[in-house]
């Protein structure tokens, strides 16, 4: 089962138990993010309101976690000895059972998800194969068999080793230098719909077995293009009809890509609730209450160990571990007291995090900006240990 915790940093320390959550005002809304004023107080609630949102909520403490340990973690994020944290979320065993307000953090404000986009990106696909778009096969096949509209005689050698599975794992080999980058984004009339994909393989360096590499670049870009081909309508609308209208989600931003599709890699904004929403999708393995909206065995696929980043992304003094990549979501291992515990999630800078503990049925939500300590420490070590006795 998964644990979704969600972070937002601020001046100075408030528990509030009967006061509403804060609010962006319209004039707010209507600001870039950087220009969003910090609030005065963090906002602290251990018993989360009913908003009738399609998330069950109940009590820290009562059900779940150690009030005191994760009431000093929110105390020490308000003043901010982990940076700047504009959101902390906790859910425990299908409710939410902790929320937090910080800095530039408000409830009804979508929040920007940096790379945690990739992973929206990728259960849209898996979205597609649950409709039958697509199957788990076509995982294995050449990437461009989807798309009809390429001309393959401009394409460099070892195109076809590029599929959807090296794709979501950040391996299609696509390398383009910066200036021939800089050159094709000055004439965006000339990369719409497919013929983005066209120009990154016209222009890449040839794809080789050497060359298919964890590189943290452009294939969800490609992801996208194969979601657009396949389904009925637009990407856009498929995104919007198929996930997020049935999850209640209706409060966001996804902006656009040269190509004229959904960015895929970043650029989108979630409210911290509704990025717990994709956390419970994850955590009931691809359904959304009495709907499989998402098939078991692509949750199973996306959230395993398929690409070893263990060497540049663990830390142990901070208790993490065996750290890998997915289809467009990270793992690690969580260690604390000679037990480890494995963590799924989605991860975007400096700190937009979903993190799944299934050992502990946890769901942590954090969101945050520059300068900020990475969430996916203070889980491990001032989370994890207020759920196990």
């Amino acid at each position: 089962m998964f644990l979704t915790v969600v972070i937002l940093s601020c001046d100075s320390f408030s528990q509030q138990t009967d006061s509403l959550a804060p609010e962006a005002t319209v004039a707010e809304s209507k600001l870039s993010f950087r220009d969003i004023p910090y609030l005065k107080e963090a906002f602290i609630d251990a018993s989360p309101k009913d908003k009738k949102d399609g998330i069950s909520v109940g009590k820290l403490g009562i059900d779940g976690g150690n009030k005191e340990m994760i009431l000093t973690l929110a105390q020490d994020i308000a003043d901010k000895k982990y940076g700047n944290f504009d959101s902390f979320l906790i859910a425990h065993k299908g409710k939410l059972i902790f929320e937090s307000y910080y800095s530039r953090g408000r409830i009804n404000l979508p929040h920007p998800q940096a790379s945690a986009t990739k992973t929206y990106t990728s259960f849209a696909l898996g979205r597609a194969i649950q409709l039958g778009y697509l199957t788990m096969a076509d995982l294995d096949m050449p990437l461009v068999r989807f798309l009809k509209d390429l001309d393959s005689t401009k394409f460099v050698e070892g195109v076809e080793k590029i599929t959807l599975h090296k794709a979501l794992s950040m391996r299609s080999g696509i390398d383009i230098s910066e200036d021939k980058r800089k050159n094709l984004e000055e004439n965006p009339n000339l990369l719409k719909g497919q013929r983005h994909v066209q120009a990154f393989l016209e222009h890449t360096v040839p794809i080789t077995d050497n060359s298919q590499v964890f590189n943290y670049k452009d294939d969800p870009r490609l992801v996208m293009q194969v979601i657009e081909a396949v389904v009925p309508g637009s990407a856009k609308d498929f995104i919007k009809n198929e996930l997020l209208d049935k999850m209640g989600i209706t409060n966001y931003n996804w902006q656009t890509d040269l190509s004229g599709l959904p960015k895929a890699g970043s650029r989108s904004s979630m409210r911290s609730r509704d990025m717990m929403k994709w956390g419970i999708l994850g955590i009931k393995k691809g359904k959304w209450e009495t709907e499989q909206l998402i098939p078991e065995s692509f949750i199973a696929k996306a959230t395993s160990k398929i690409v070893d980043q263990s060497e540049e992304y663990d830390d142990p003094a901070g208790g993490i571990s065996g750290t890998a990549y997915g289809y467009f979501w990270w793992q690690a291992d969580m260690s604390i007291g000679g037990k480890s515990y494995l963590s799924k999630a989605a991860r975007g800078g400096s700190g937009q995090t979903i993190i799944v503990i299934e050992a502990l049925d946890l769901i942590v939500v954090t969101t945050t900006h520059r300068k900020v300590d990475d969430p996916i420490s203070v889980v491990a070590k001032r989370v994890l240990p207020a759920f196990i006795n």
